[in-house]
């Protein structure tokens, strides 16, 4: 079919239209095209806007130590500021995190929970990453010990927390010349070291839940039993300088992954943690030798006391670090240093006094006590020292009564004894048909037995236990019943053969306690080796009305553990004879409590709490991280109760 003249004249016009609207098409710039072809969509530098803008401003500085290494520092400054105190945290856990977020409009919303009374009150905040964490320069050492014998550098965290406020008050211009630290935990001590060479213009230090003497009482051990759980921690904090992960593992209940490794030296080489440098060091010194006394804190503060005003703060129920802020201020006091040294026991698990603190677990406290803490304690107590402000008028002592619910004030804490303190120490004894009395053992022999299976450890959560480090950076959101352990609910092992179970009458009147318990274990093992672990219960009546859930709820307010090999001396440990008595006395953490009419007070004796604490062979070794399949054998564990060899749990009873 052909073509018409017609036909020819249309093409050729809309072929003229098309090559010319391709041409103008492809004339146009990517951008007239809202295309972006061949551009990269990362600009090469581009700033977020805050609508509205910010209170604050927001530095980031390396800031330069004597040995020429640079810490990064955040520094938080409220806008208008003039004449303001500095409130420093020098941390392992990130700072640019701490600090908290860099795009709010407030201040108030960017930092956390726990700065909000700091921000409201004009302070300049700053967080620092401790050398080698994060964006610092340096090598990392786990809680890195003062220049000596073990640190034989010219650097720790004393020269380093110096070096930054000298840095910081020489360049912020909008300070007053005065700085305070704070912290919590691993902040805590970095606040405490600051404390042994202080700079002038340190006024003021608030350690909370300072790890200080991580053998006998804080992170690593508790009276020579080593504490398994915290190895996630150690690979979470030494495999990288930055954000790290808990130790790997295909095993859902650490109690059942623990116990098939075999000793905790086995599970450390299984998992490869005998590569990361903290771990084999610590491992090869179980006792309390030099390396553990050069590295207790309180024995160092004691013996170089500063005038530095410090504000010690400890939870009673804190399930990480129970042992460093109550000695230090004890060991301050027999110093000779109580008058510019404070204590505060507050109702709170680890690190609490940074979030919320209307209850540990089932213990419910009137109000918020962080708040209470923050606000009516350290905010006062550091704008007197920071802001030449009016005496905070705080109490020596302020202690939390968690049978009474409400805050009590004293001018002393007693340290344990029999005599010669404010409150004296009452003994509670085991007796007959496994009742607590007040009243001594008749008997001239009398005992009760358990047998202690290193293969069936008693645990000290019920199972399956969680690694208490995976939701680490989120306040353990994701495991709860970690930081409430020493609240939990003891009816769970109360049942076992393995637990012996003490239990007084129903109470017909108050007994108050206030001081630091002391077990006093009358004890025969067939074994050579052994642990005792003692509670203190406050068990409720079988029905509370405003509350069902208590009813009959086993509630420890104070318990630990003891290796048995450490009864006669920490450093130096001996073998304890089969079949022959031994006494094993070791002070409970403090209490500040009241067992009302109606309940009854309990003690449970038992050997295990697995995994947090290590499983003893039962067998002497030398090490027992080294211990073999062989040396974990069962032992029959006589417990005595007797006149002439009584156990008993000695409380410290007031009268008002």
């Amino acid at each position: 079919m052909g073509t018409t003249p017609g036909r020819v004249g249309l093409l050729c016009f809309l072929a003229v239209v098309v090559v010319a609207t391709a041409t103008a098409t492809s004339a146009q710039s990517p951008k007239q095209q809202g295309q972006s072809i061949g551009v990269n969509d990362i600009p090469k530098k581009f700033t977020d806007v805050v609508p509205g803008g910010q209170d604050f401003t927001r530095r980031v500085v390396m800031i330069p130590m004597r040995d020429g290494v640079k810490l990064n520092t955040v520094i938080m400054v409220p806008k208008g500021a003039h004449d303001a105190p500095i409130l420093l945290t020098r941390t392992p856990y990130n700072a640019e995190e701490r600090a908290g977020n860099s795009l709010s409009a407030s201040l108030l919303t960017a930092l956390p929970l726990g700065d909000a009374v700091f921000v409201e009150a004009g302070y300049i905040r700053v967080y620092q990453d401790v050398r080698g964490k994060y964006g610092s320069e340096g090598d990392y050492v786990m809680m890195r010990p003062v220049r000596g014998a073990l640190n034989p550098t010219r650097v720790d965290h004393v020269t380093d927390a110096w070096d930054t406020i000298d840095w910081l008050v020489k360049h912020l211009p909008e300070s007053n010349g005065r700085v305070g630290m704070i912290g919590s935990s691993y902040e805590g001590f970095t606040a405490a070291m600051a404390l042994l060479d202080p700079h002038p213009a340190l006024k003021a230090v608030v350690p909370e839940s300072p790890v200080l003497d991580a053998y006998m009482g804080d992170d690593w051990f508790h009276y020579g039993a080593f504490r398994n759980l915290m190895l996630g921690y150690v690979h979470m904090q030494t495999v990288q300088q930055g954000p790290g992960v808990v130790t790997p593992s295909d095993v859902y209940d650490k109690y059942e992954e623990f116990l098939r490794a075999g000793s905790t030296g086995d599970y450390v080489r299984s998992r490869g943690l005998d590569k990361l440098p903290f771990v084999p060091r610590m491992m090869a010194h179980p006792a309390y030798d030099a390396f553990w006394q050069g590295q207790d804190l309180i024995r160092l503060l004691a013996a170089r006391p500063s005038s530095v005003p410090t504000l010690w703060e400890q939870g009673l129920f804190d399930q990480e670090d129970m042992w460093g802020a109550n000695h230090a201020w004890l060991a301050l006091k027999a110093a000779g240093h109580a008058s510019n040294n404070w204590l505060v026991m507050g109702p709170w698990s680890h690190s609490q006094v940074n979030g919320t603190g209307y209850a540990v677990g089932p213990l419910k406290s009137e109000g918020d006590t962080s708040k209470q803490y923050n606000r009516d304690m350290v905010l006062p107590f550091l704008n007197e020292h920071l802001r030449g402000g009016p005496p905070a008028q705080l109490a020596r002592v302020s202690i939390y009564n968690t049978g009474d619910n409400h805050w009590e004030r004293f001018q002393d804490w007693p340290a344990a004894c029999e005599h010669g303190c404010a409150t004296g120490l009452k003994p509670l004894y085991l007796n007959h048909g496994f009742i607590l009395s007040f009243d001594a053992p008749s008997e001239s022999q009398a005992s009760d037995t358990y047998v202690s299976d290193p293969a069936k450890p008693v645990p000290f959560l019920p199972r399956p236990v969680l690694d208490p480090f995976f939701a680490f950076g989120s306040t353990y959101a994701g495991y709860i019943p970690w930081s409430t352990w020493l609240v939990h609910d003891q009816r769970f092992v109360d049942g076992r053969p393995d637990v012996l179970v003490y239990e007084t009458s129903v109470l017909t009147s108050p007994v108050r306690v206030r001081g630091t318990p002391v077990a006093d274990v009358r004890a025969i093992t067939t074994g050579t080796d052994g642990d005792f672990v003692v509670k203190i219960i406050d068990v409720y009546p079988p029905n509370v009305p405003s509350d069902p859930s208590m009813g009959g709820y086993e509630m420890p307010i104070a318990l630990d553990i003891f290796r048995g090999r450490y009864r006669d001396s920490f450093e130096h440990p001996t073998a304890i004879p089969a079949n022959e008595a031994q006494r094993y006395r070791f002070e409970l953490p403090n209490v500040n409590h009241v067992f009302k009419s109606g309940h009854r007070i309990m003690v449970q004796i038992q050997s295990t709490l697995f995994p947090l604490y290590d499983r003893n062979p039962q067998t002497f070794v030398p090490n027992i991280f080294d211990a073999q399949a062989a040396d974990y054998r069962p032992a029959n564990i006589t417990i005595l109760r007797s006149s002439l060899q009584p156990t008993a749990v000695l409380l410290p009873v007031v009268d008002q």
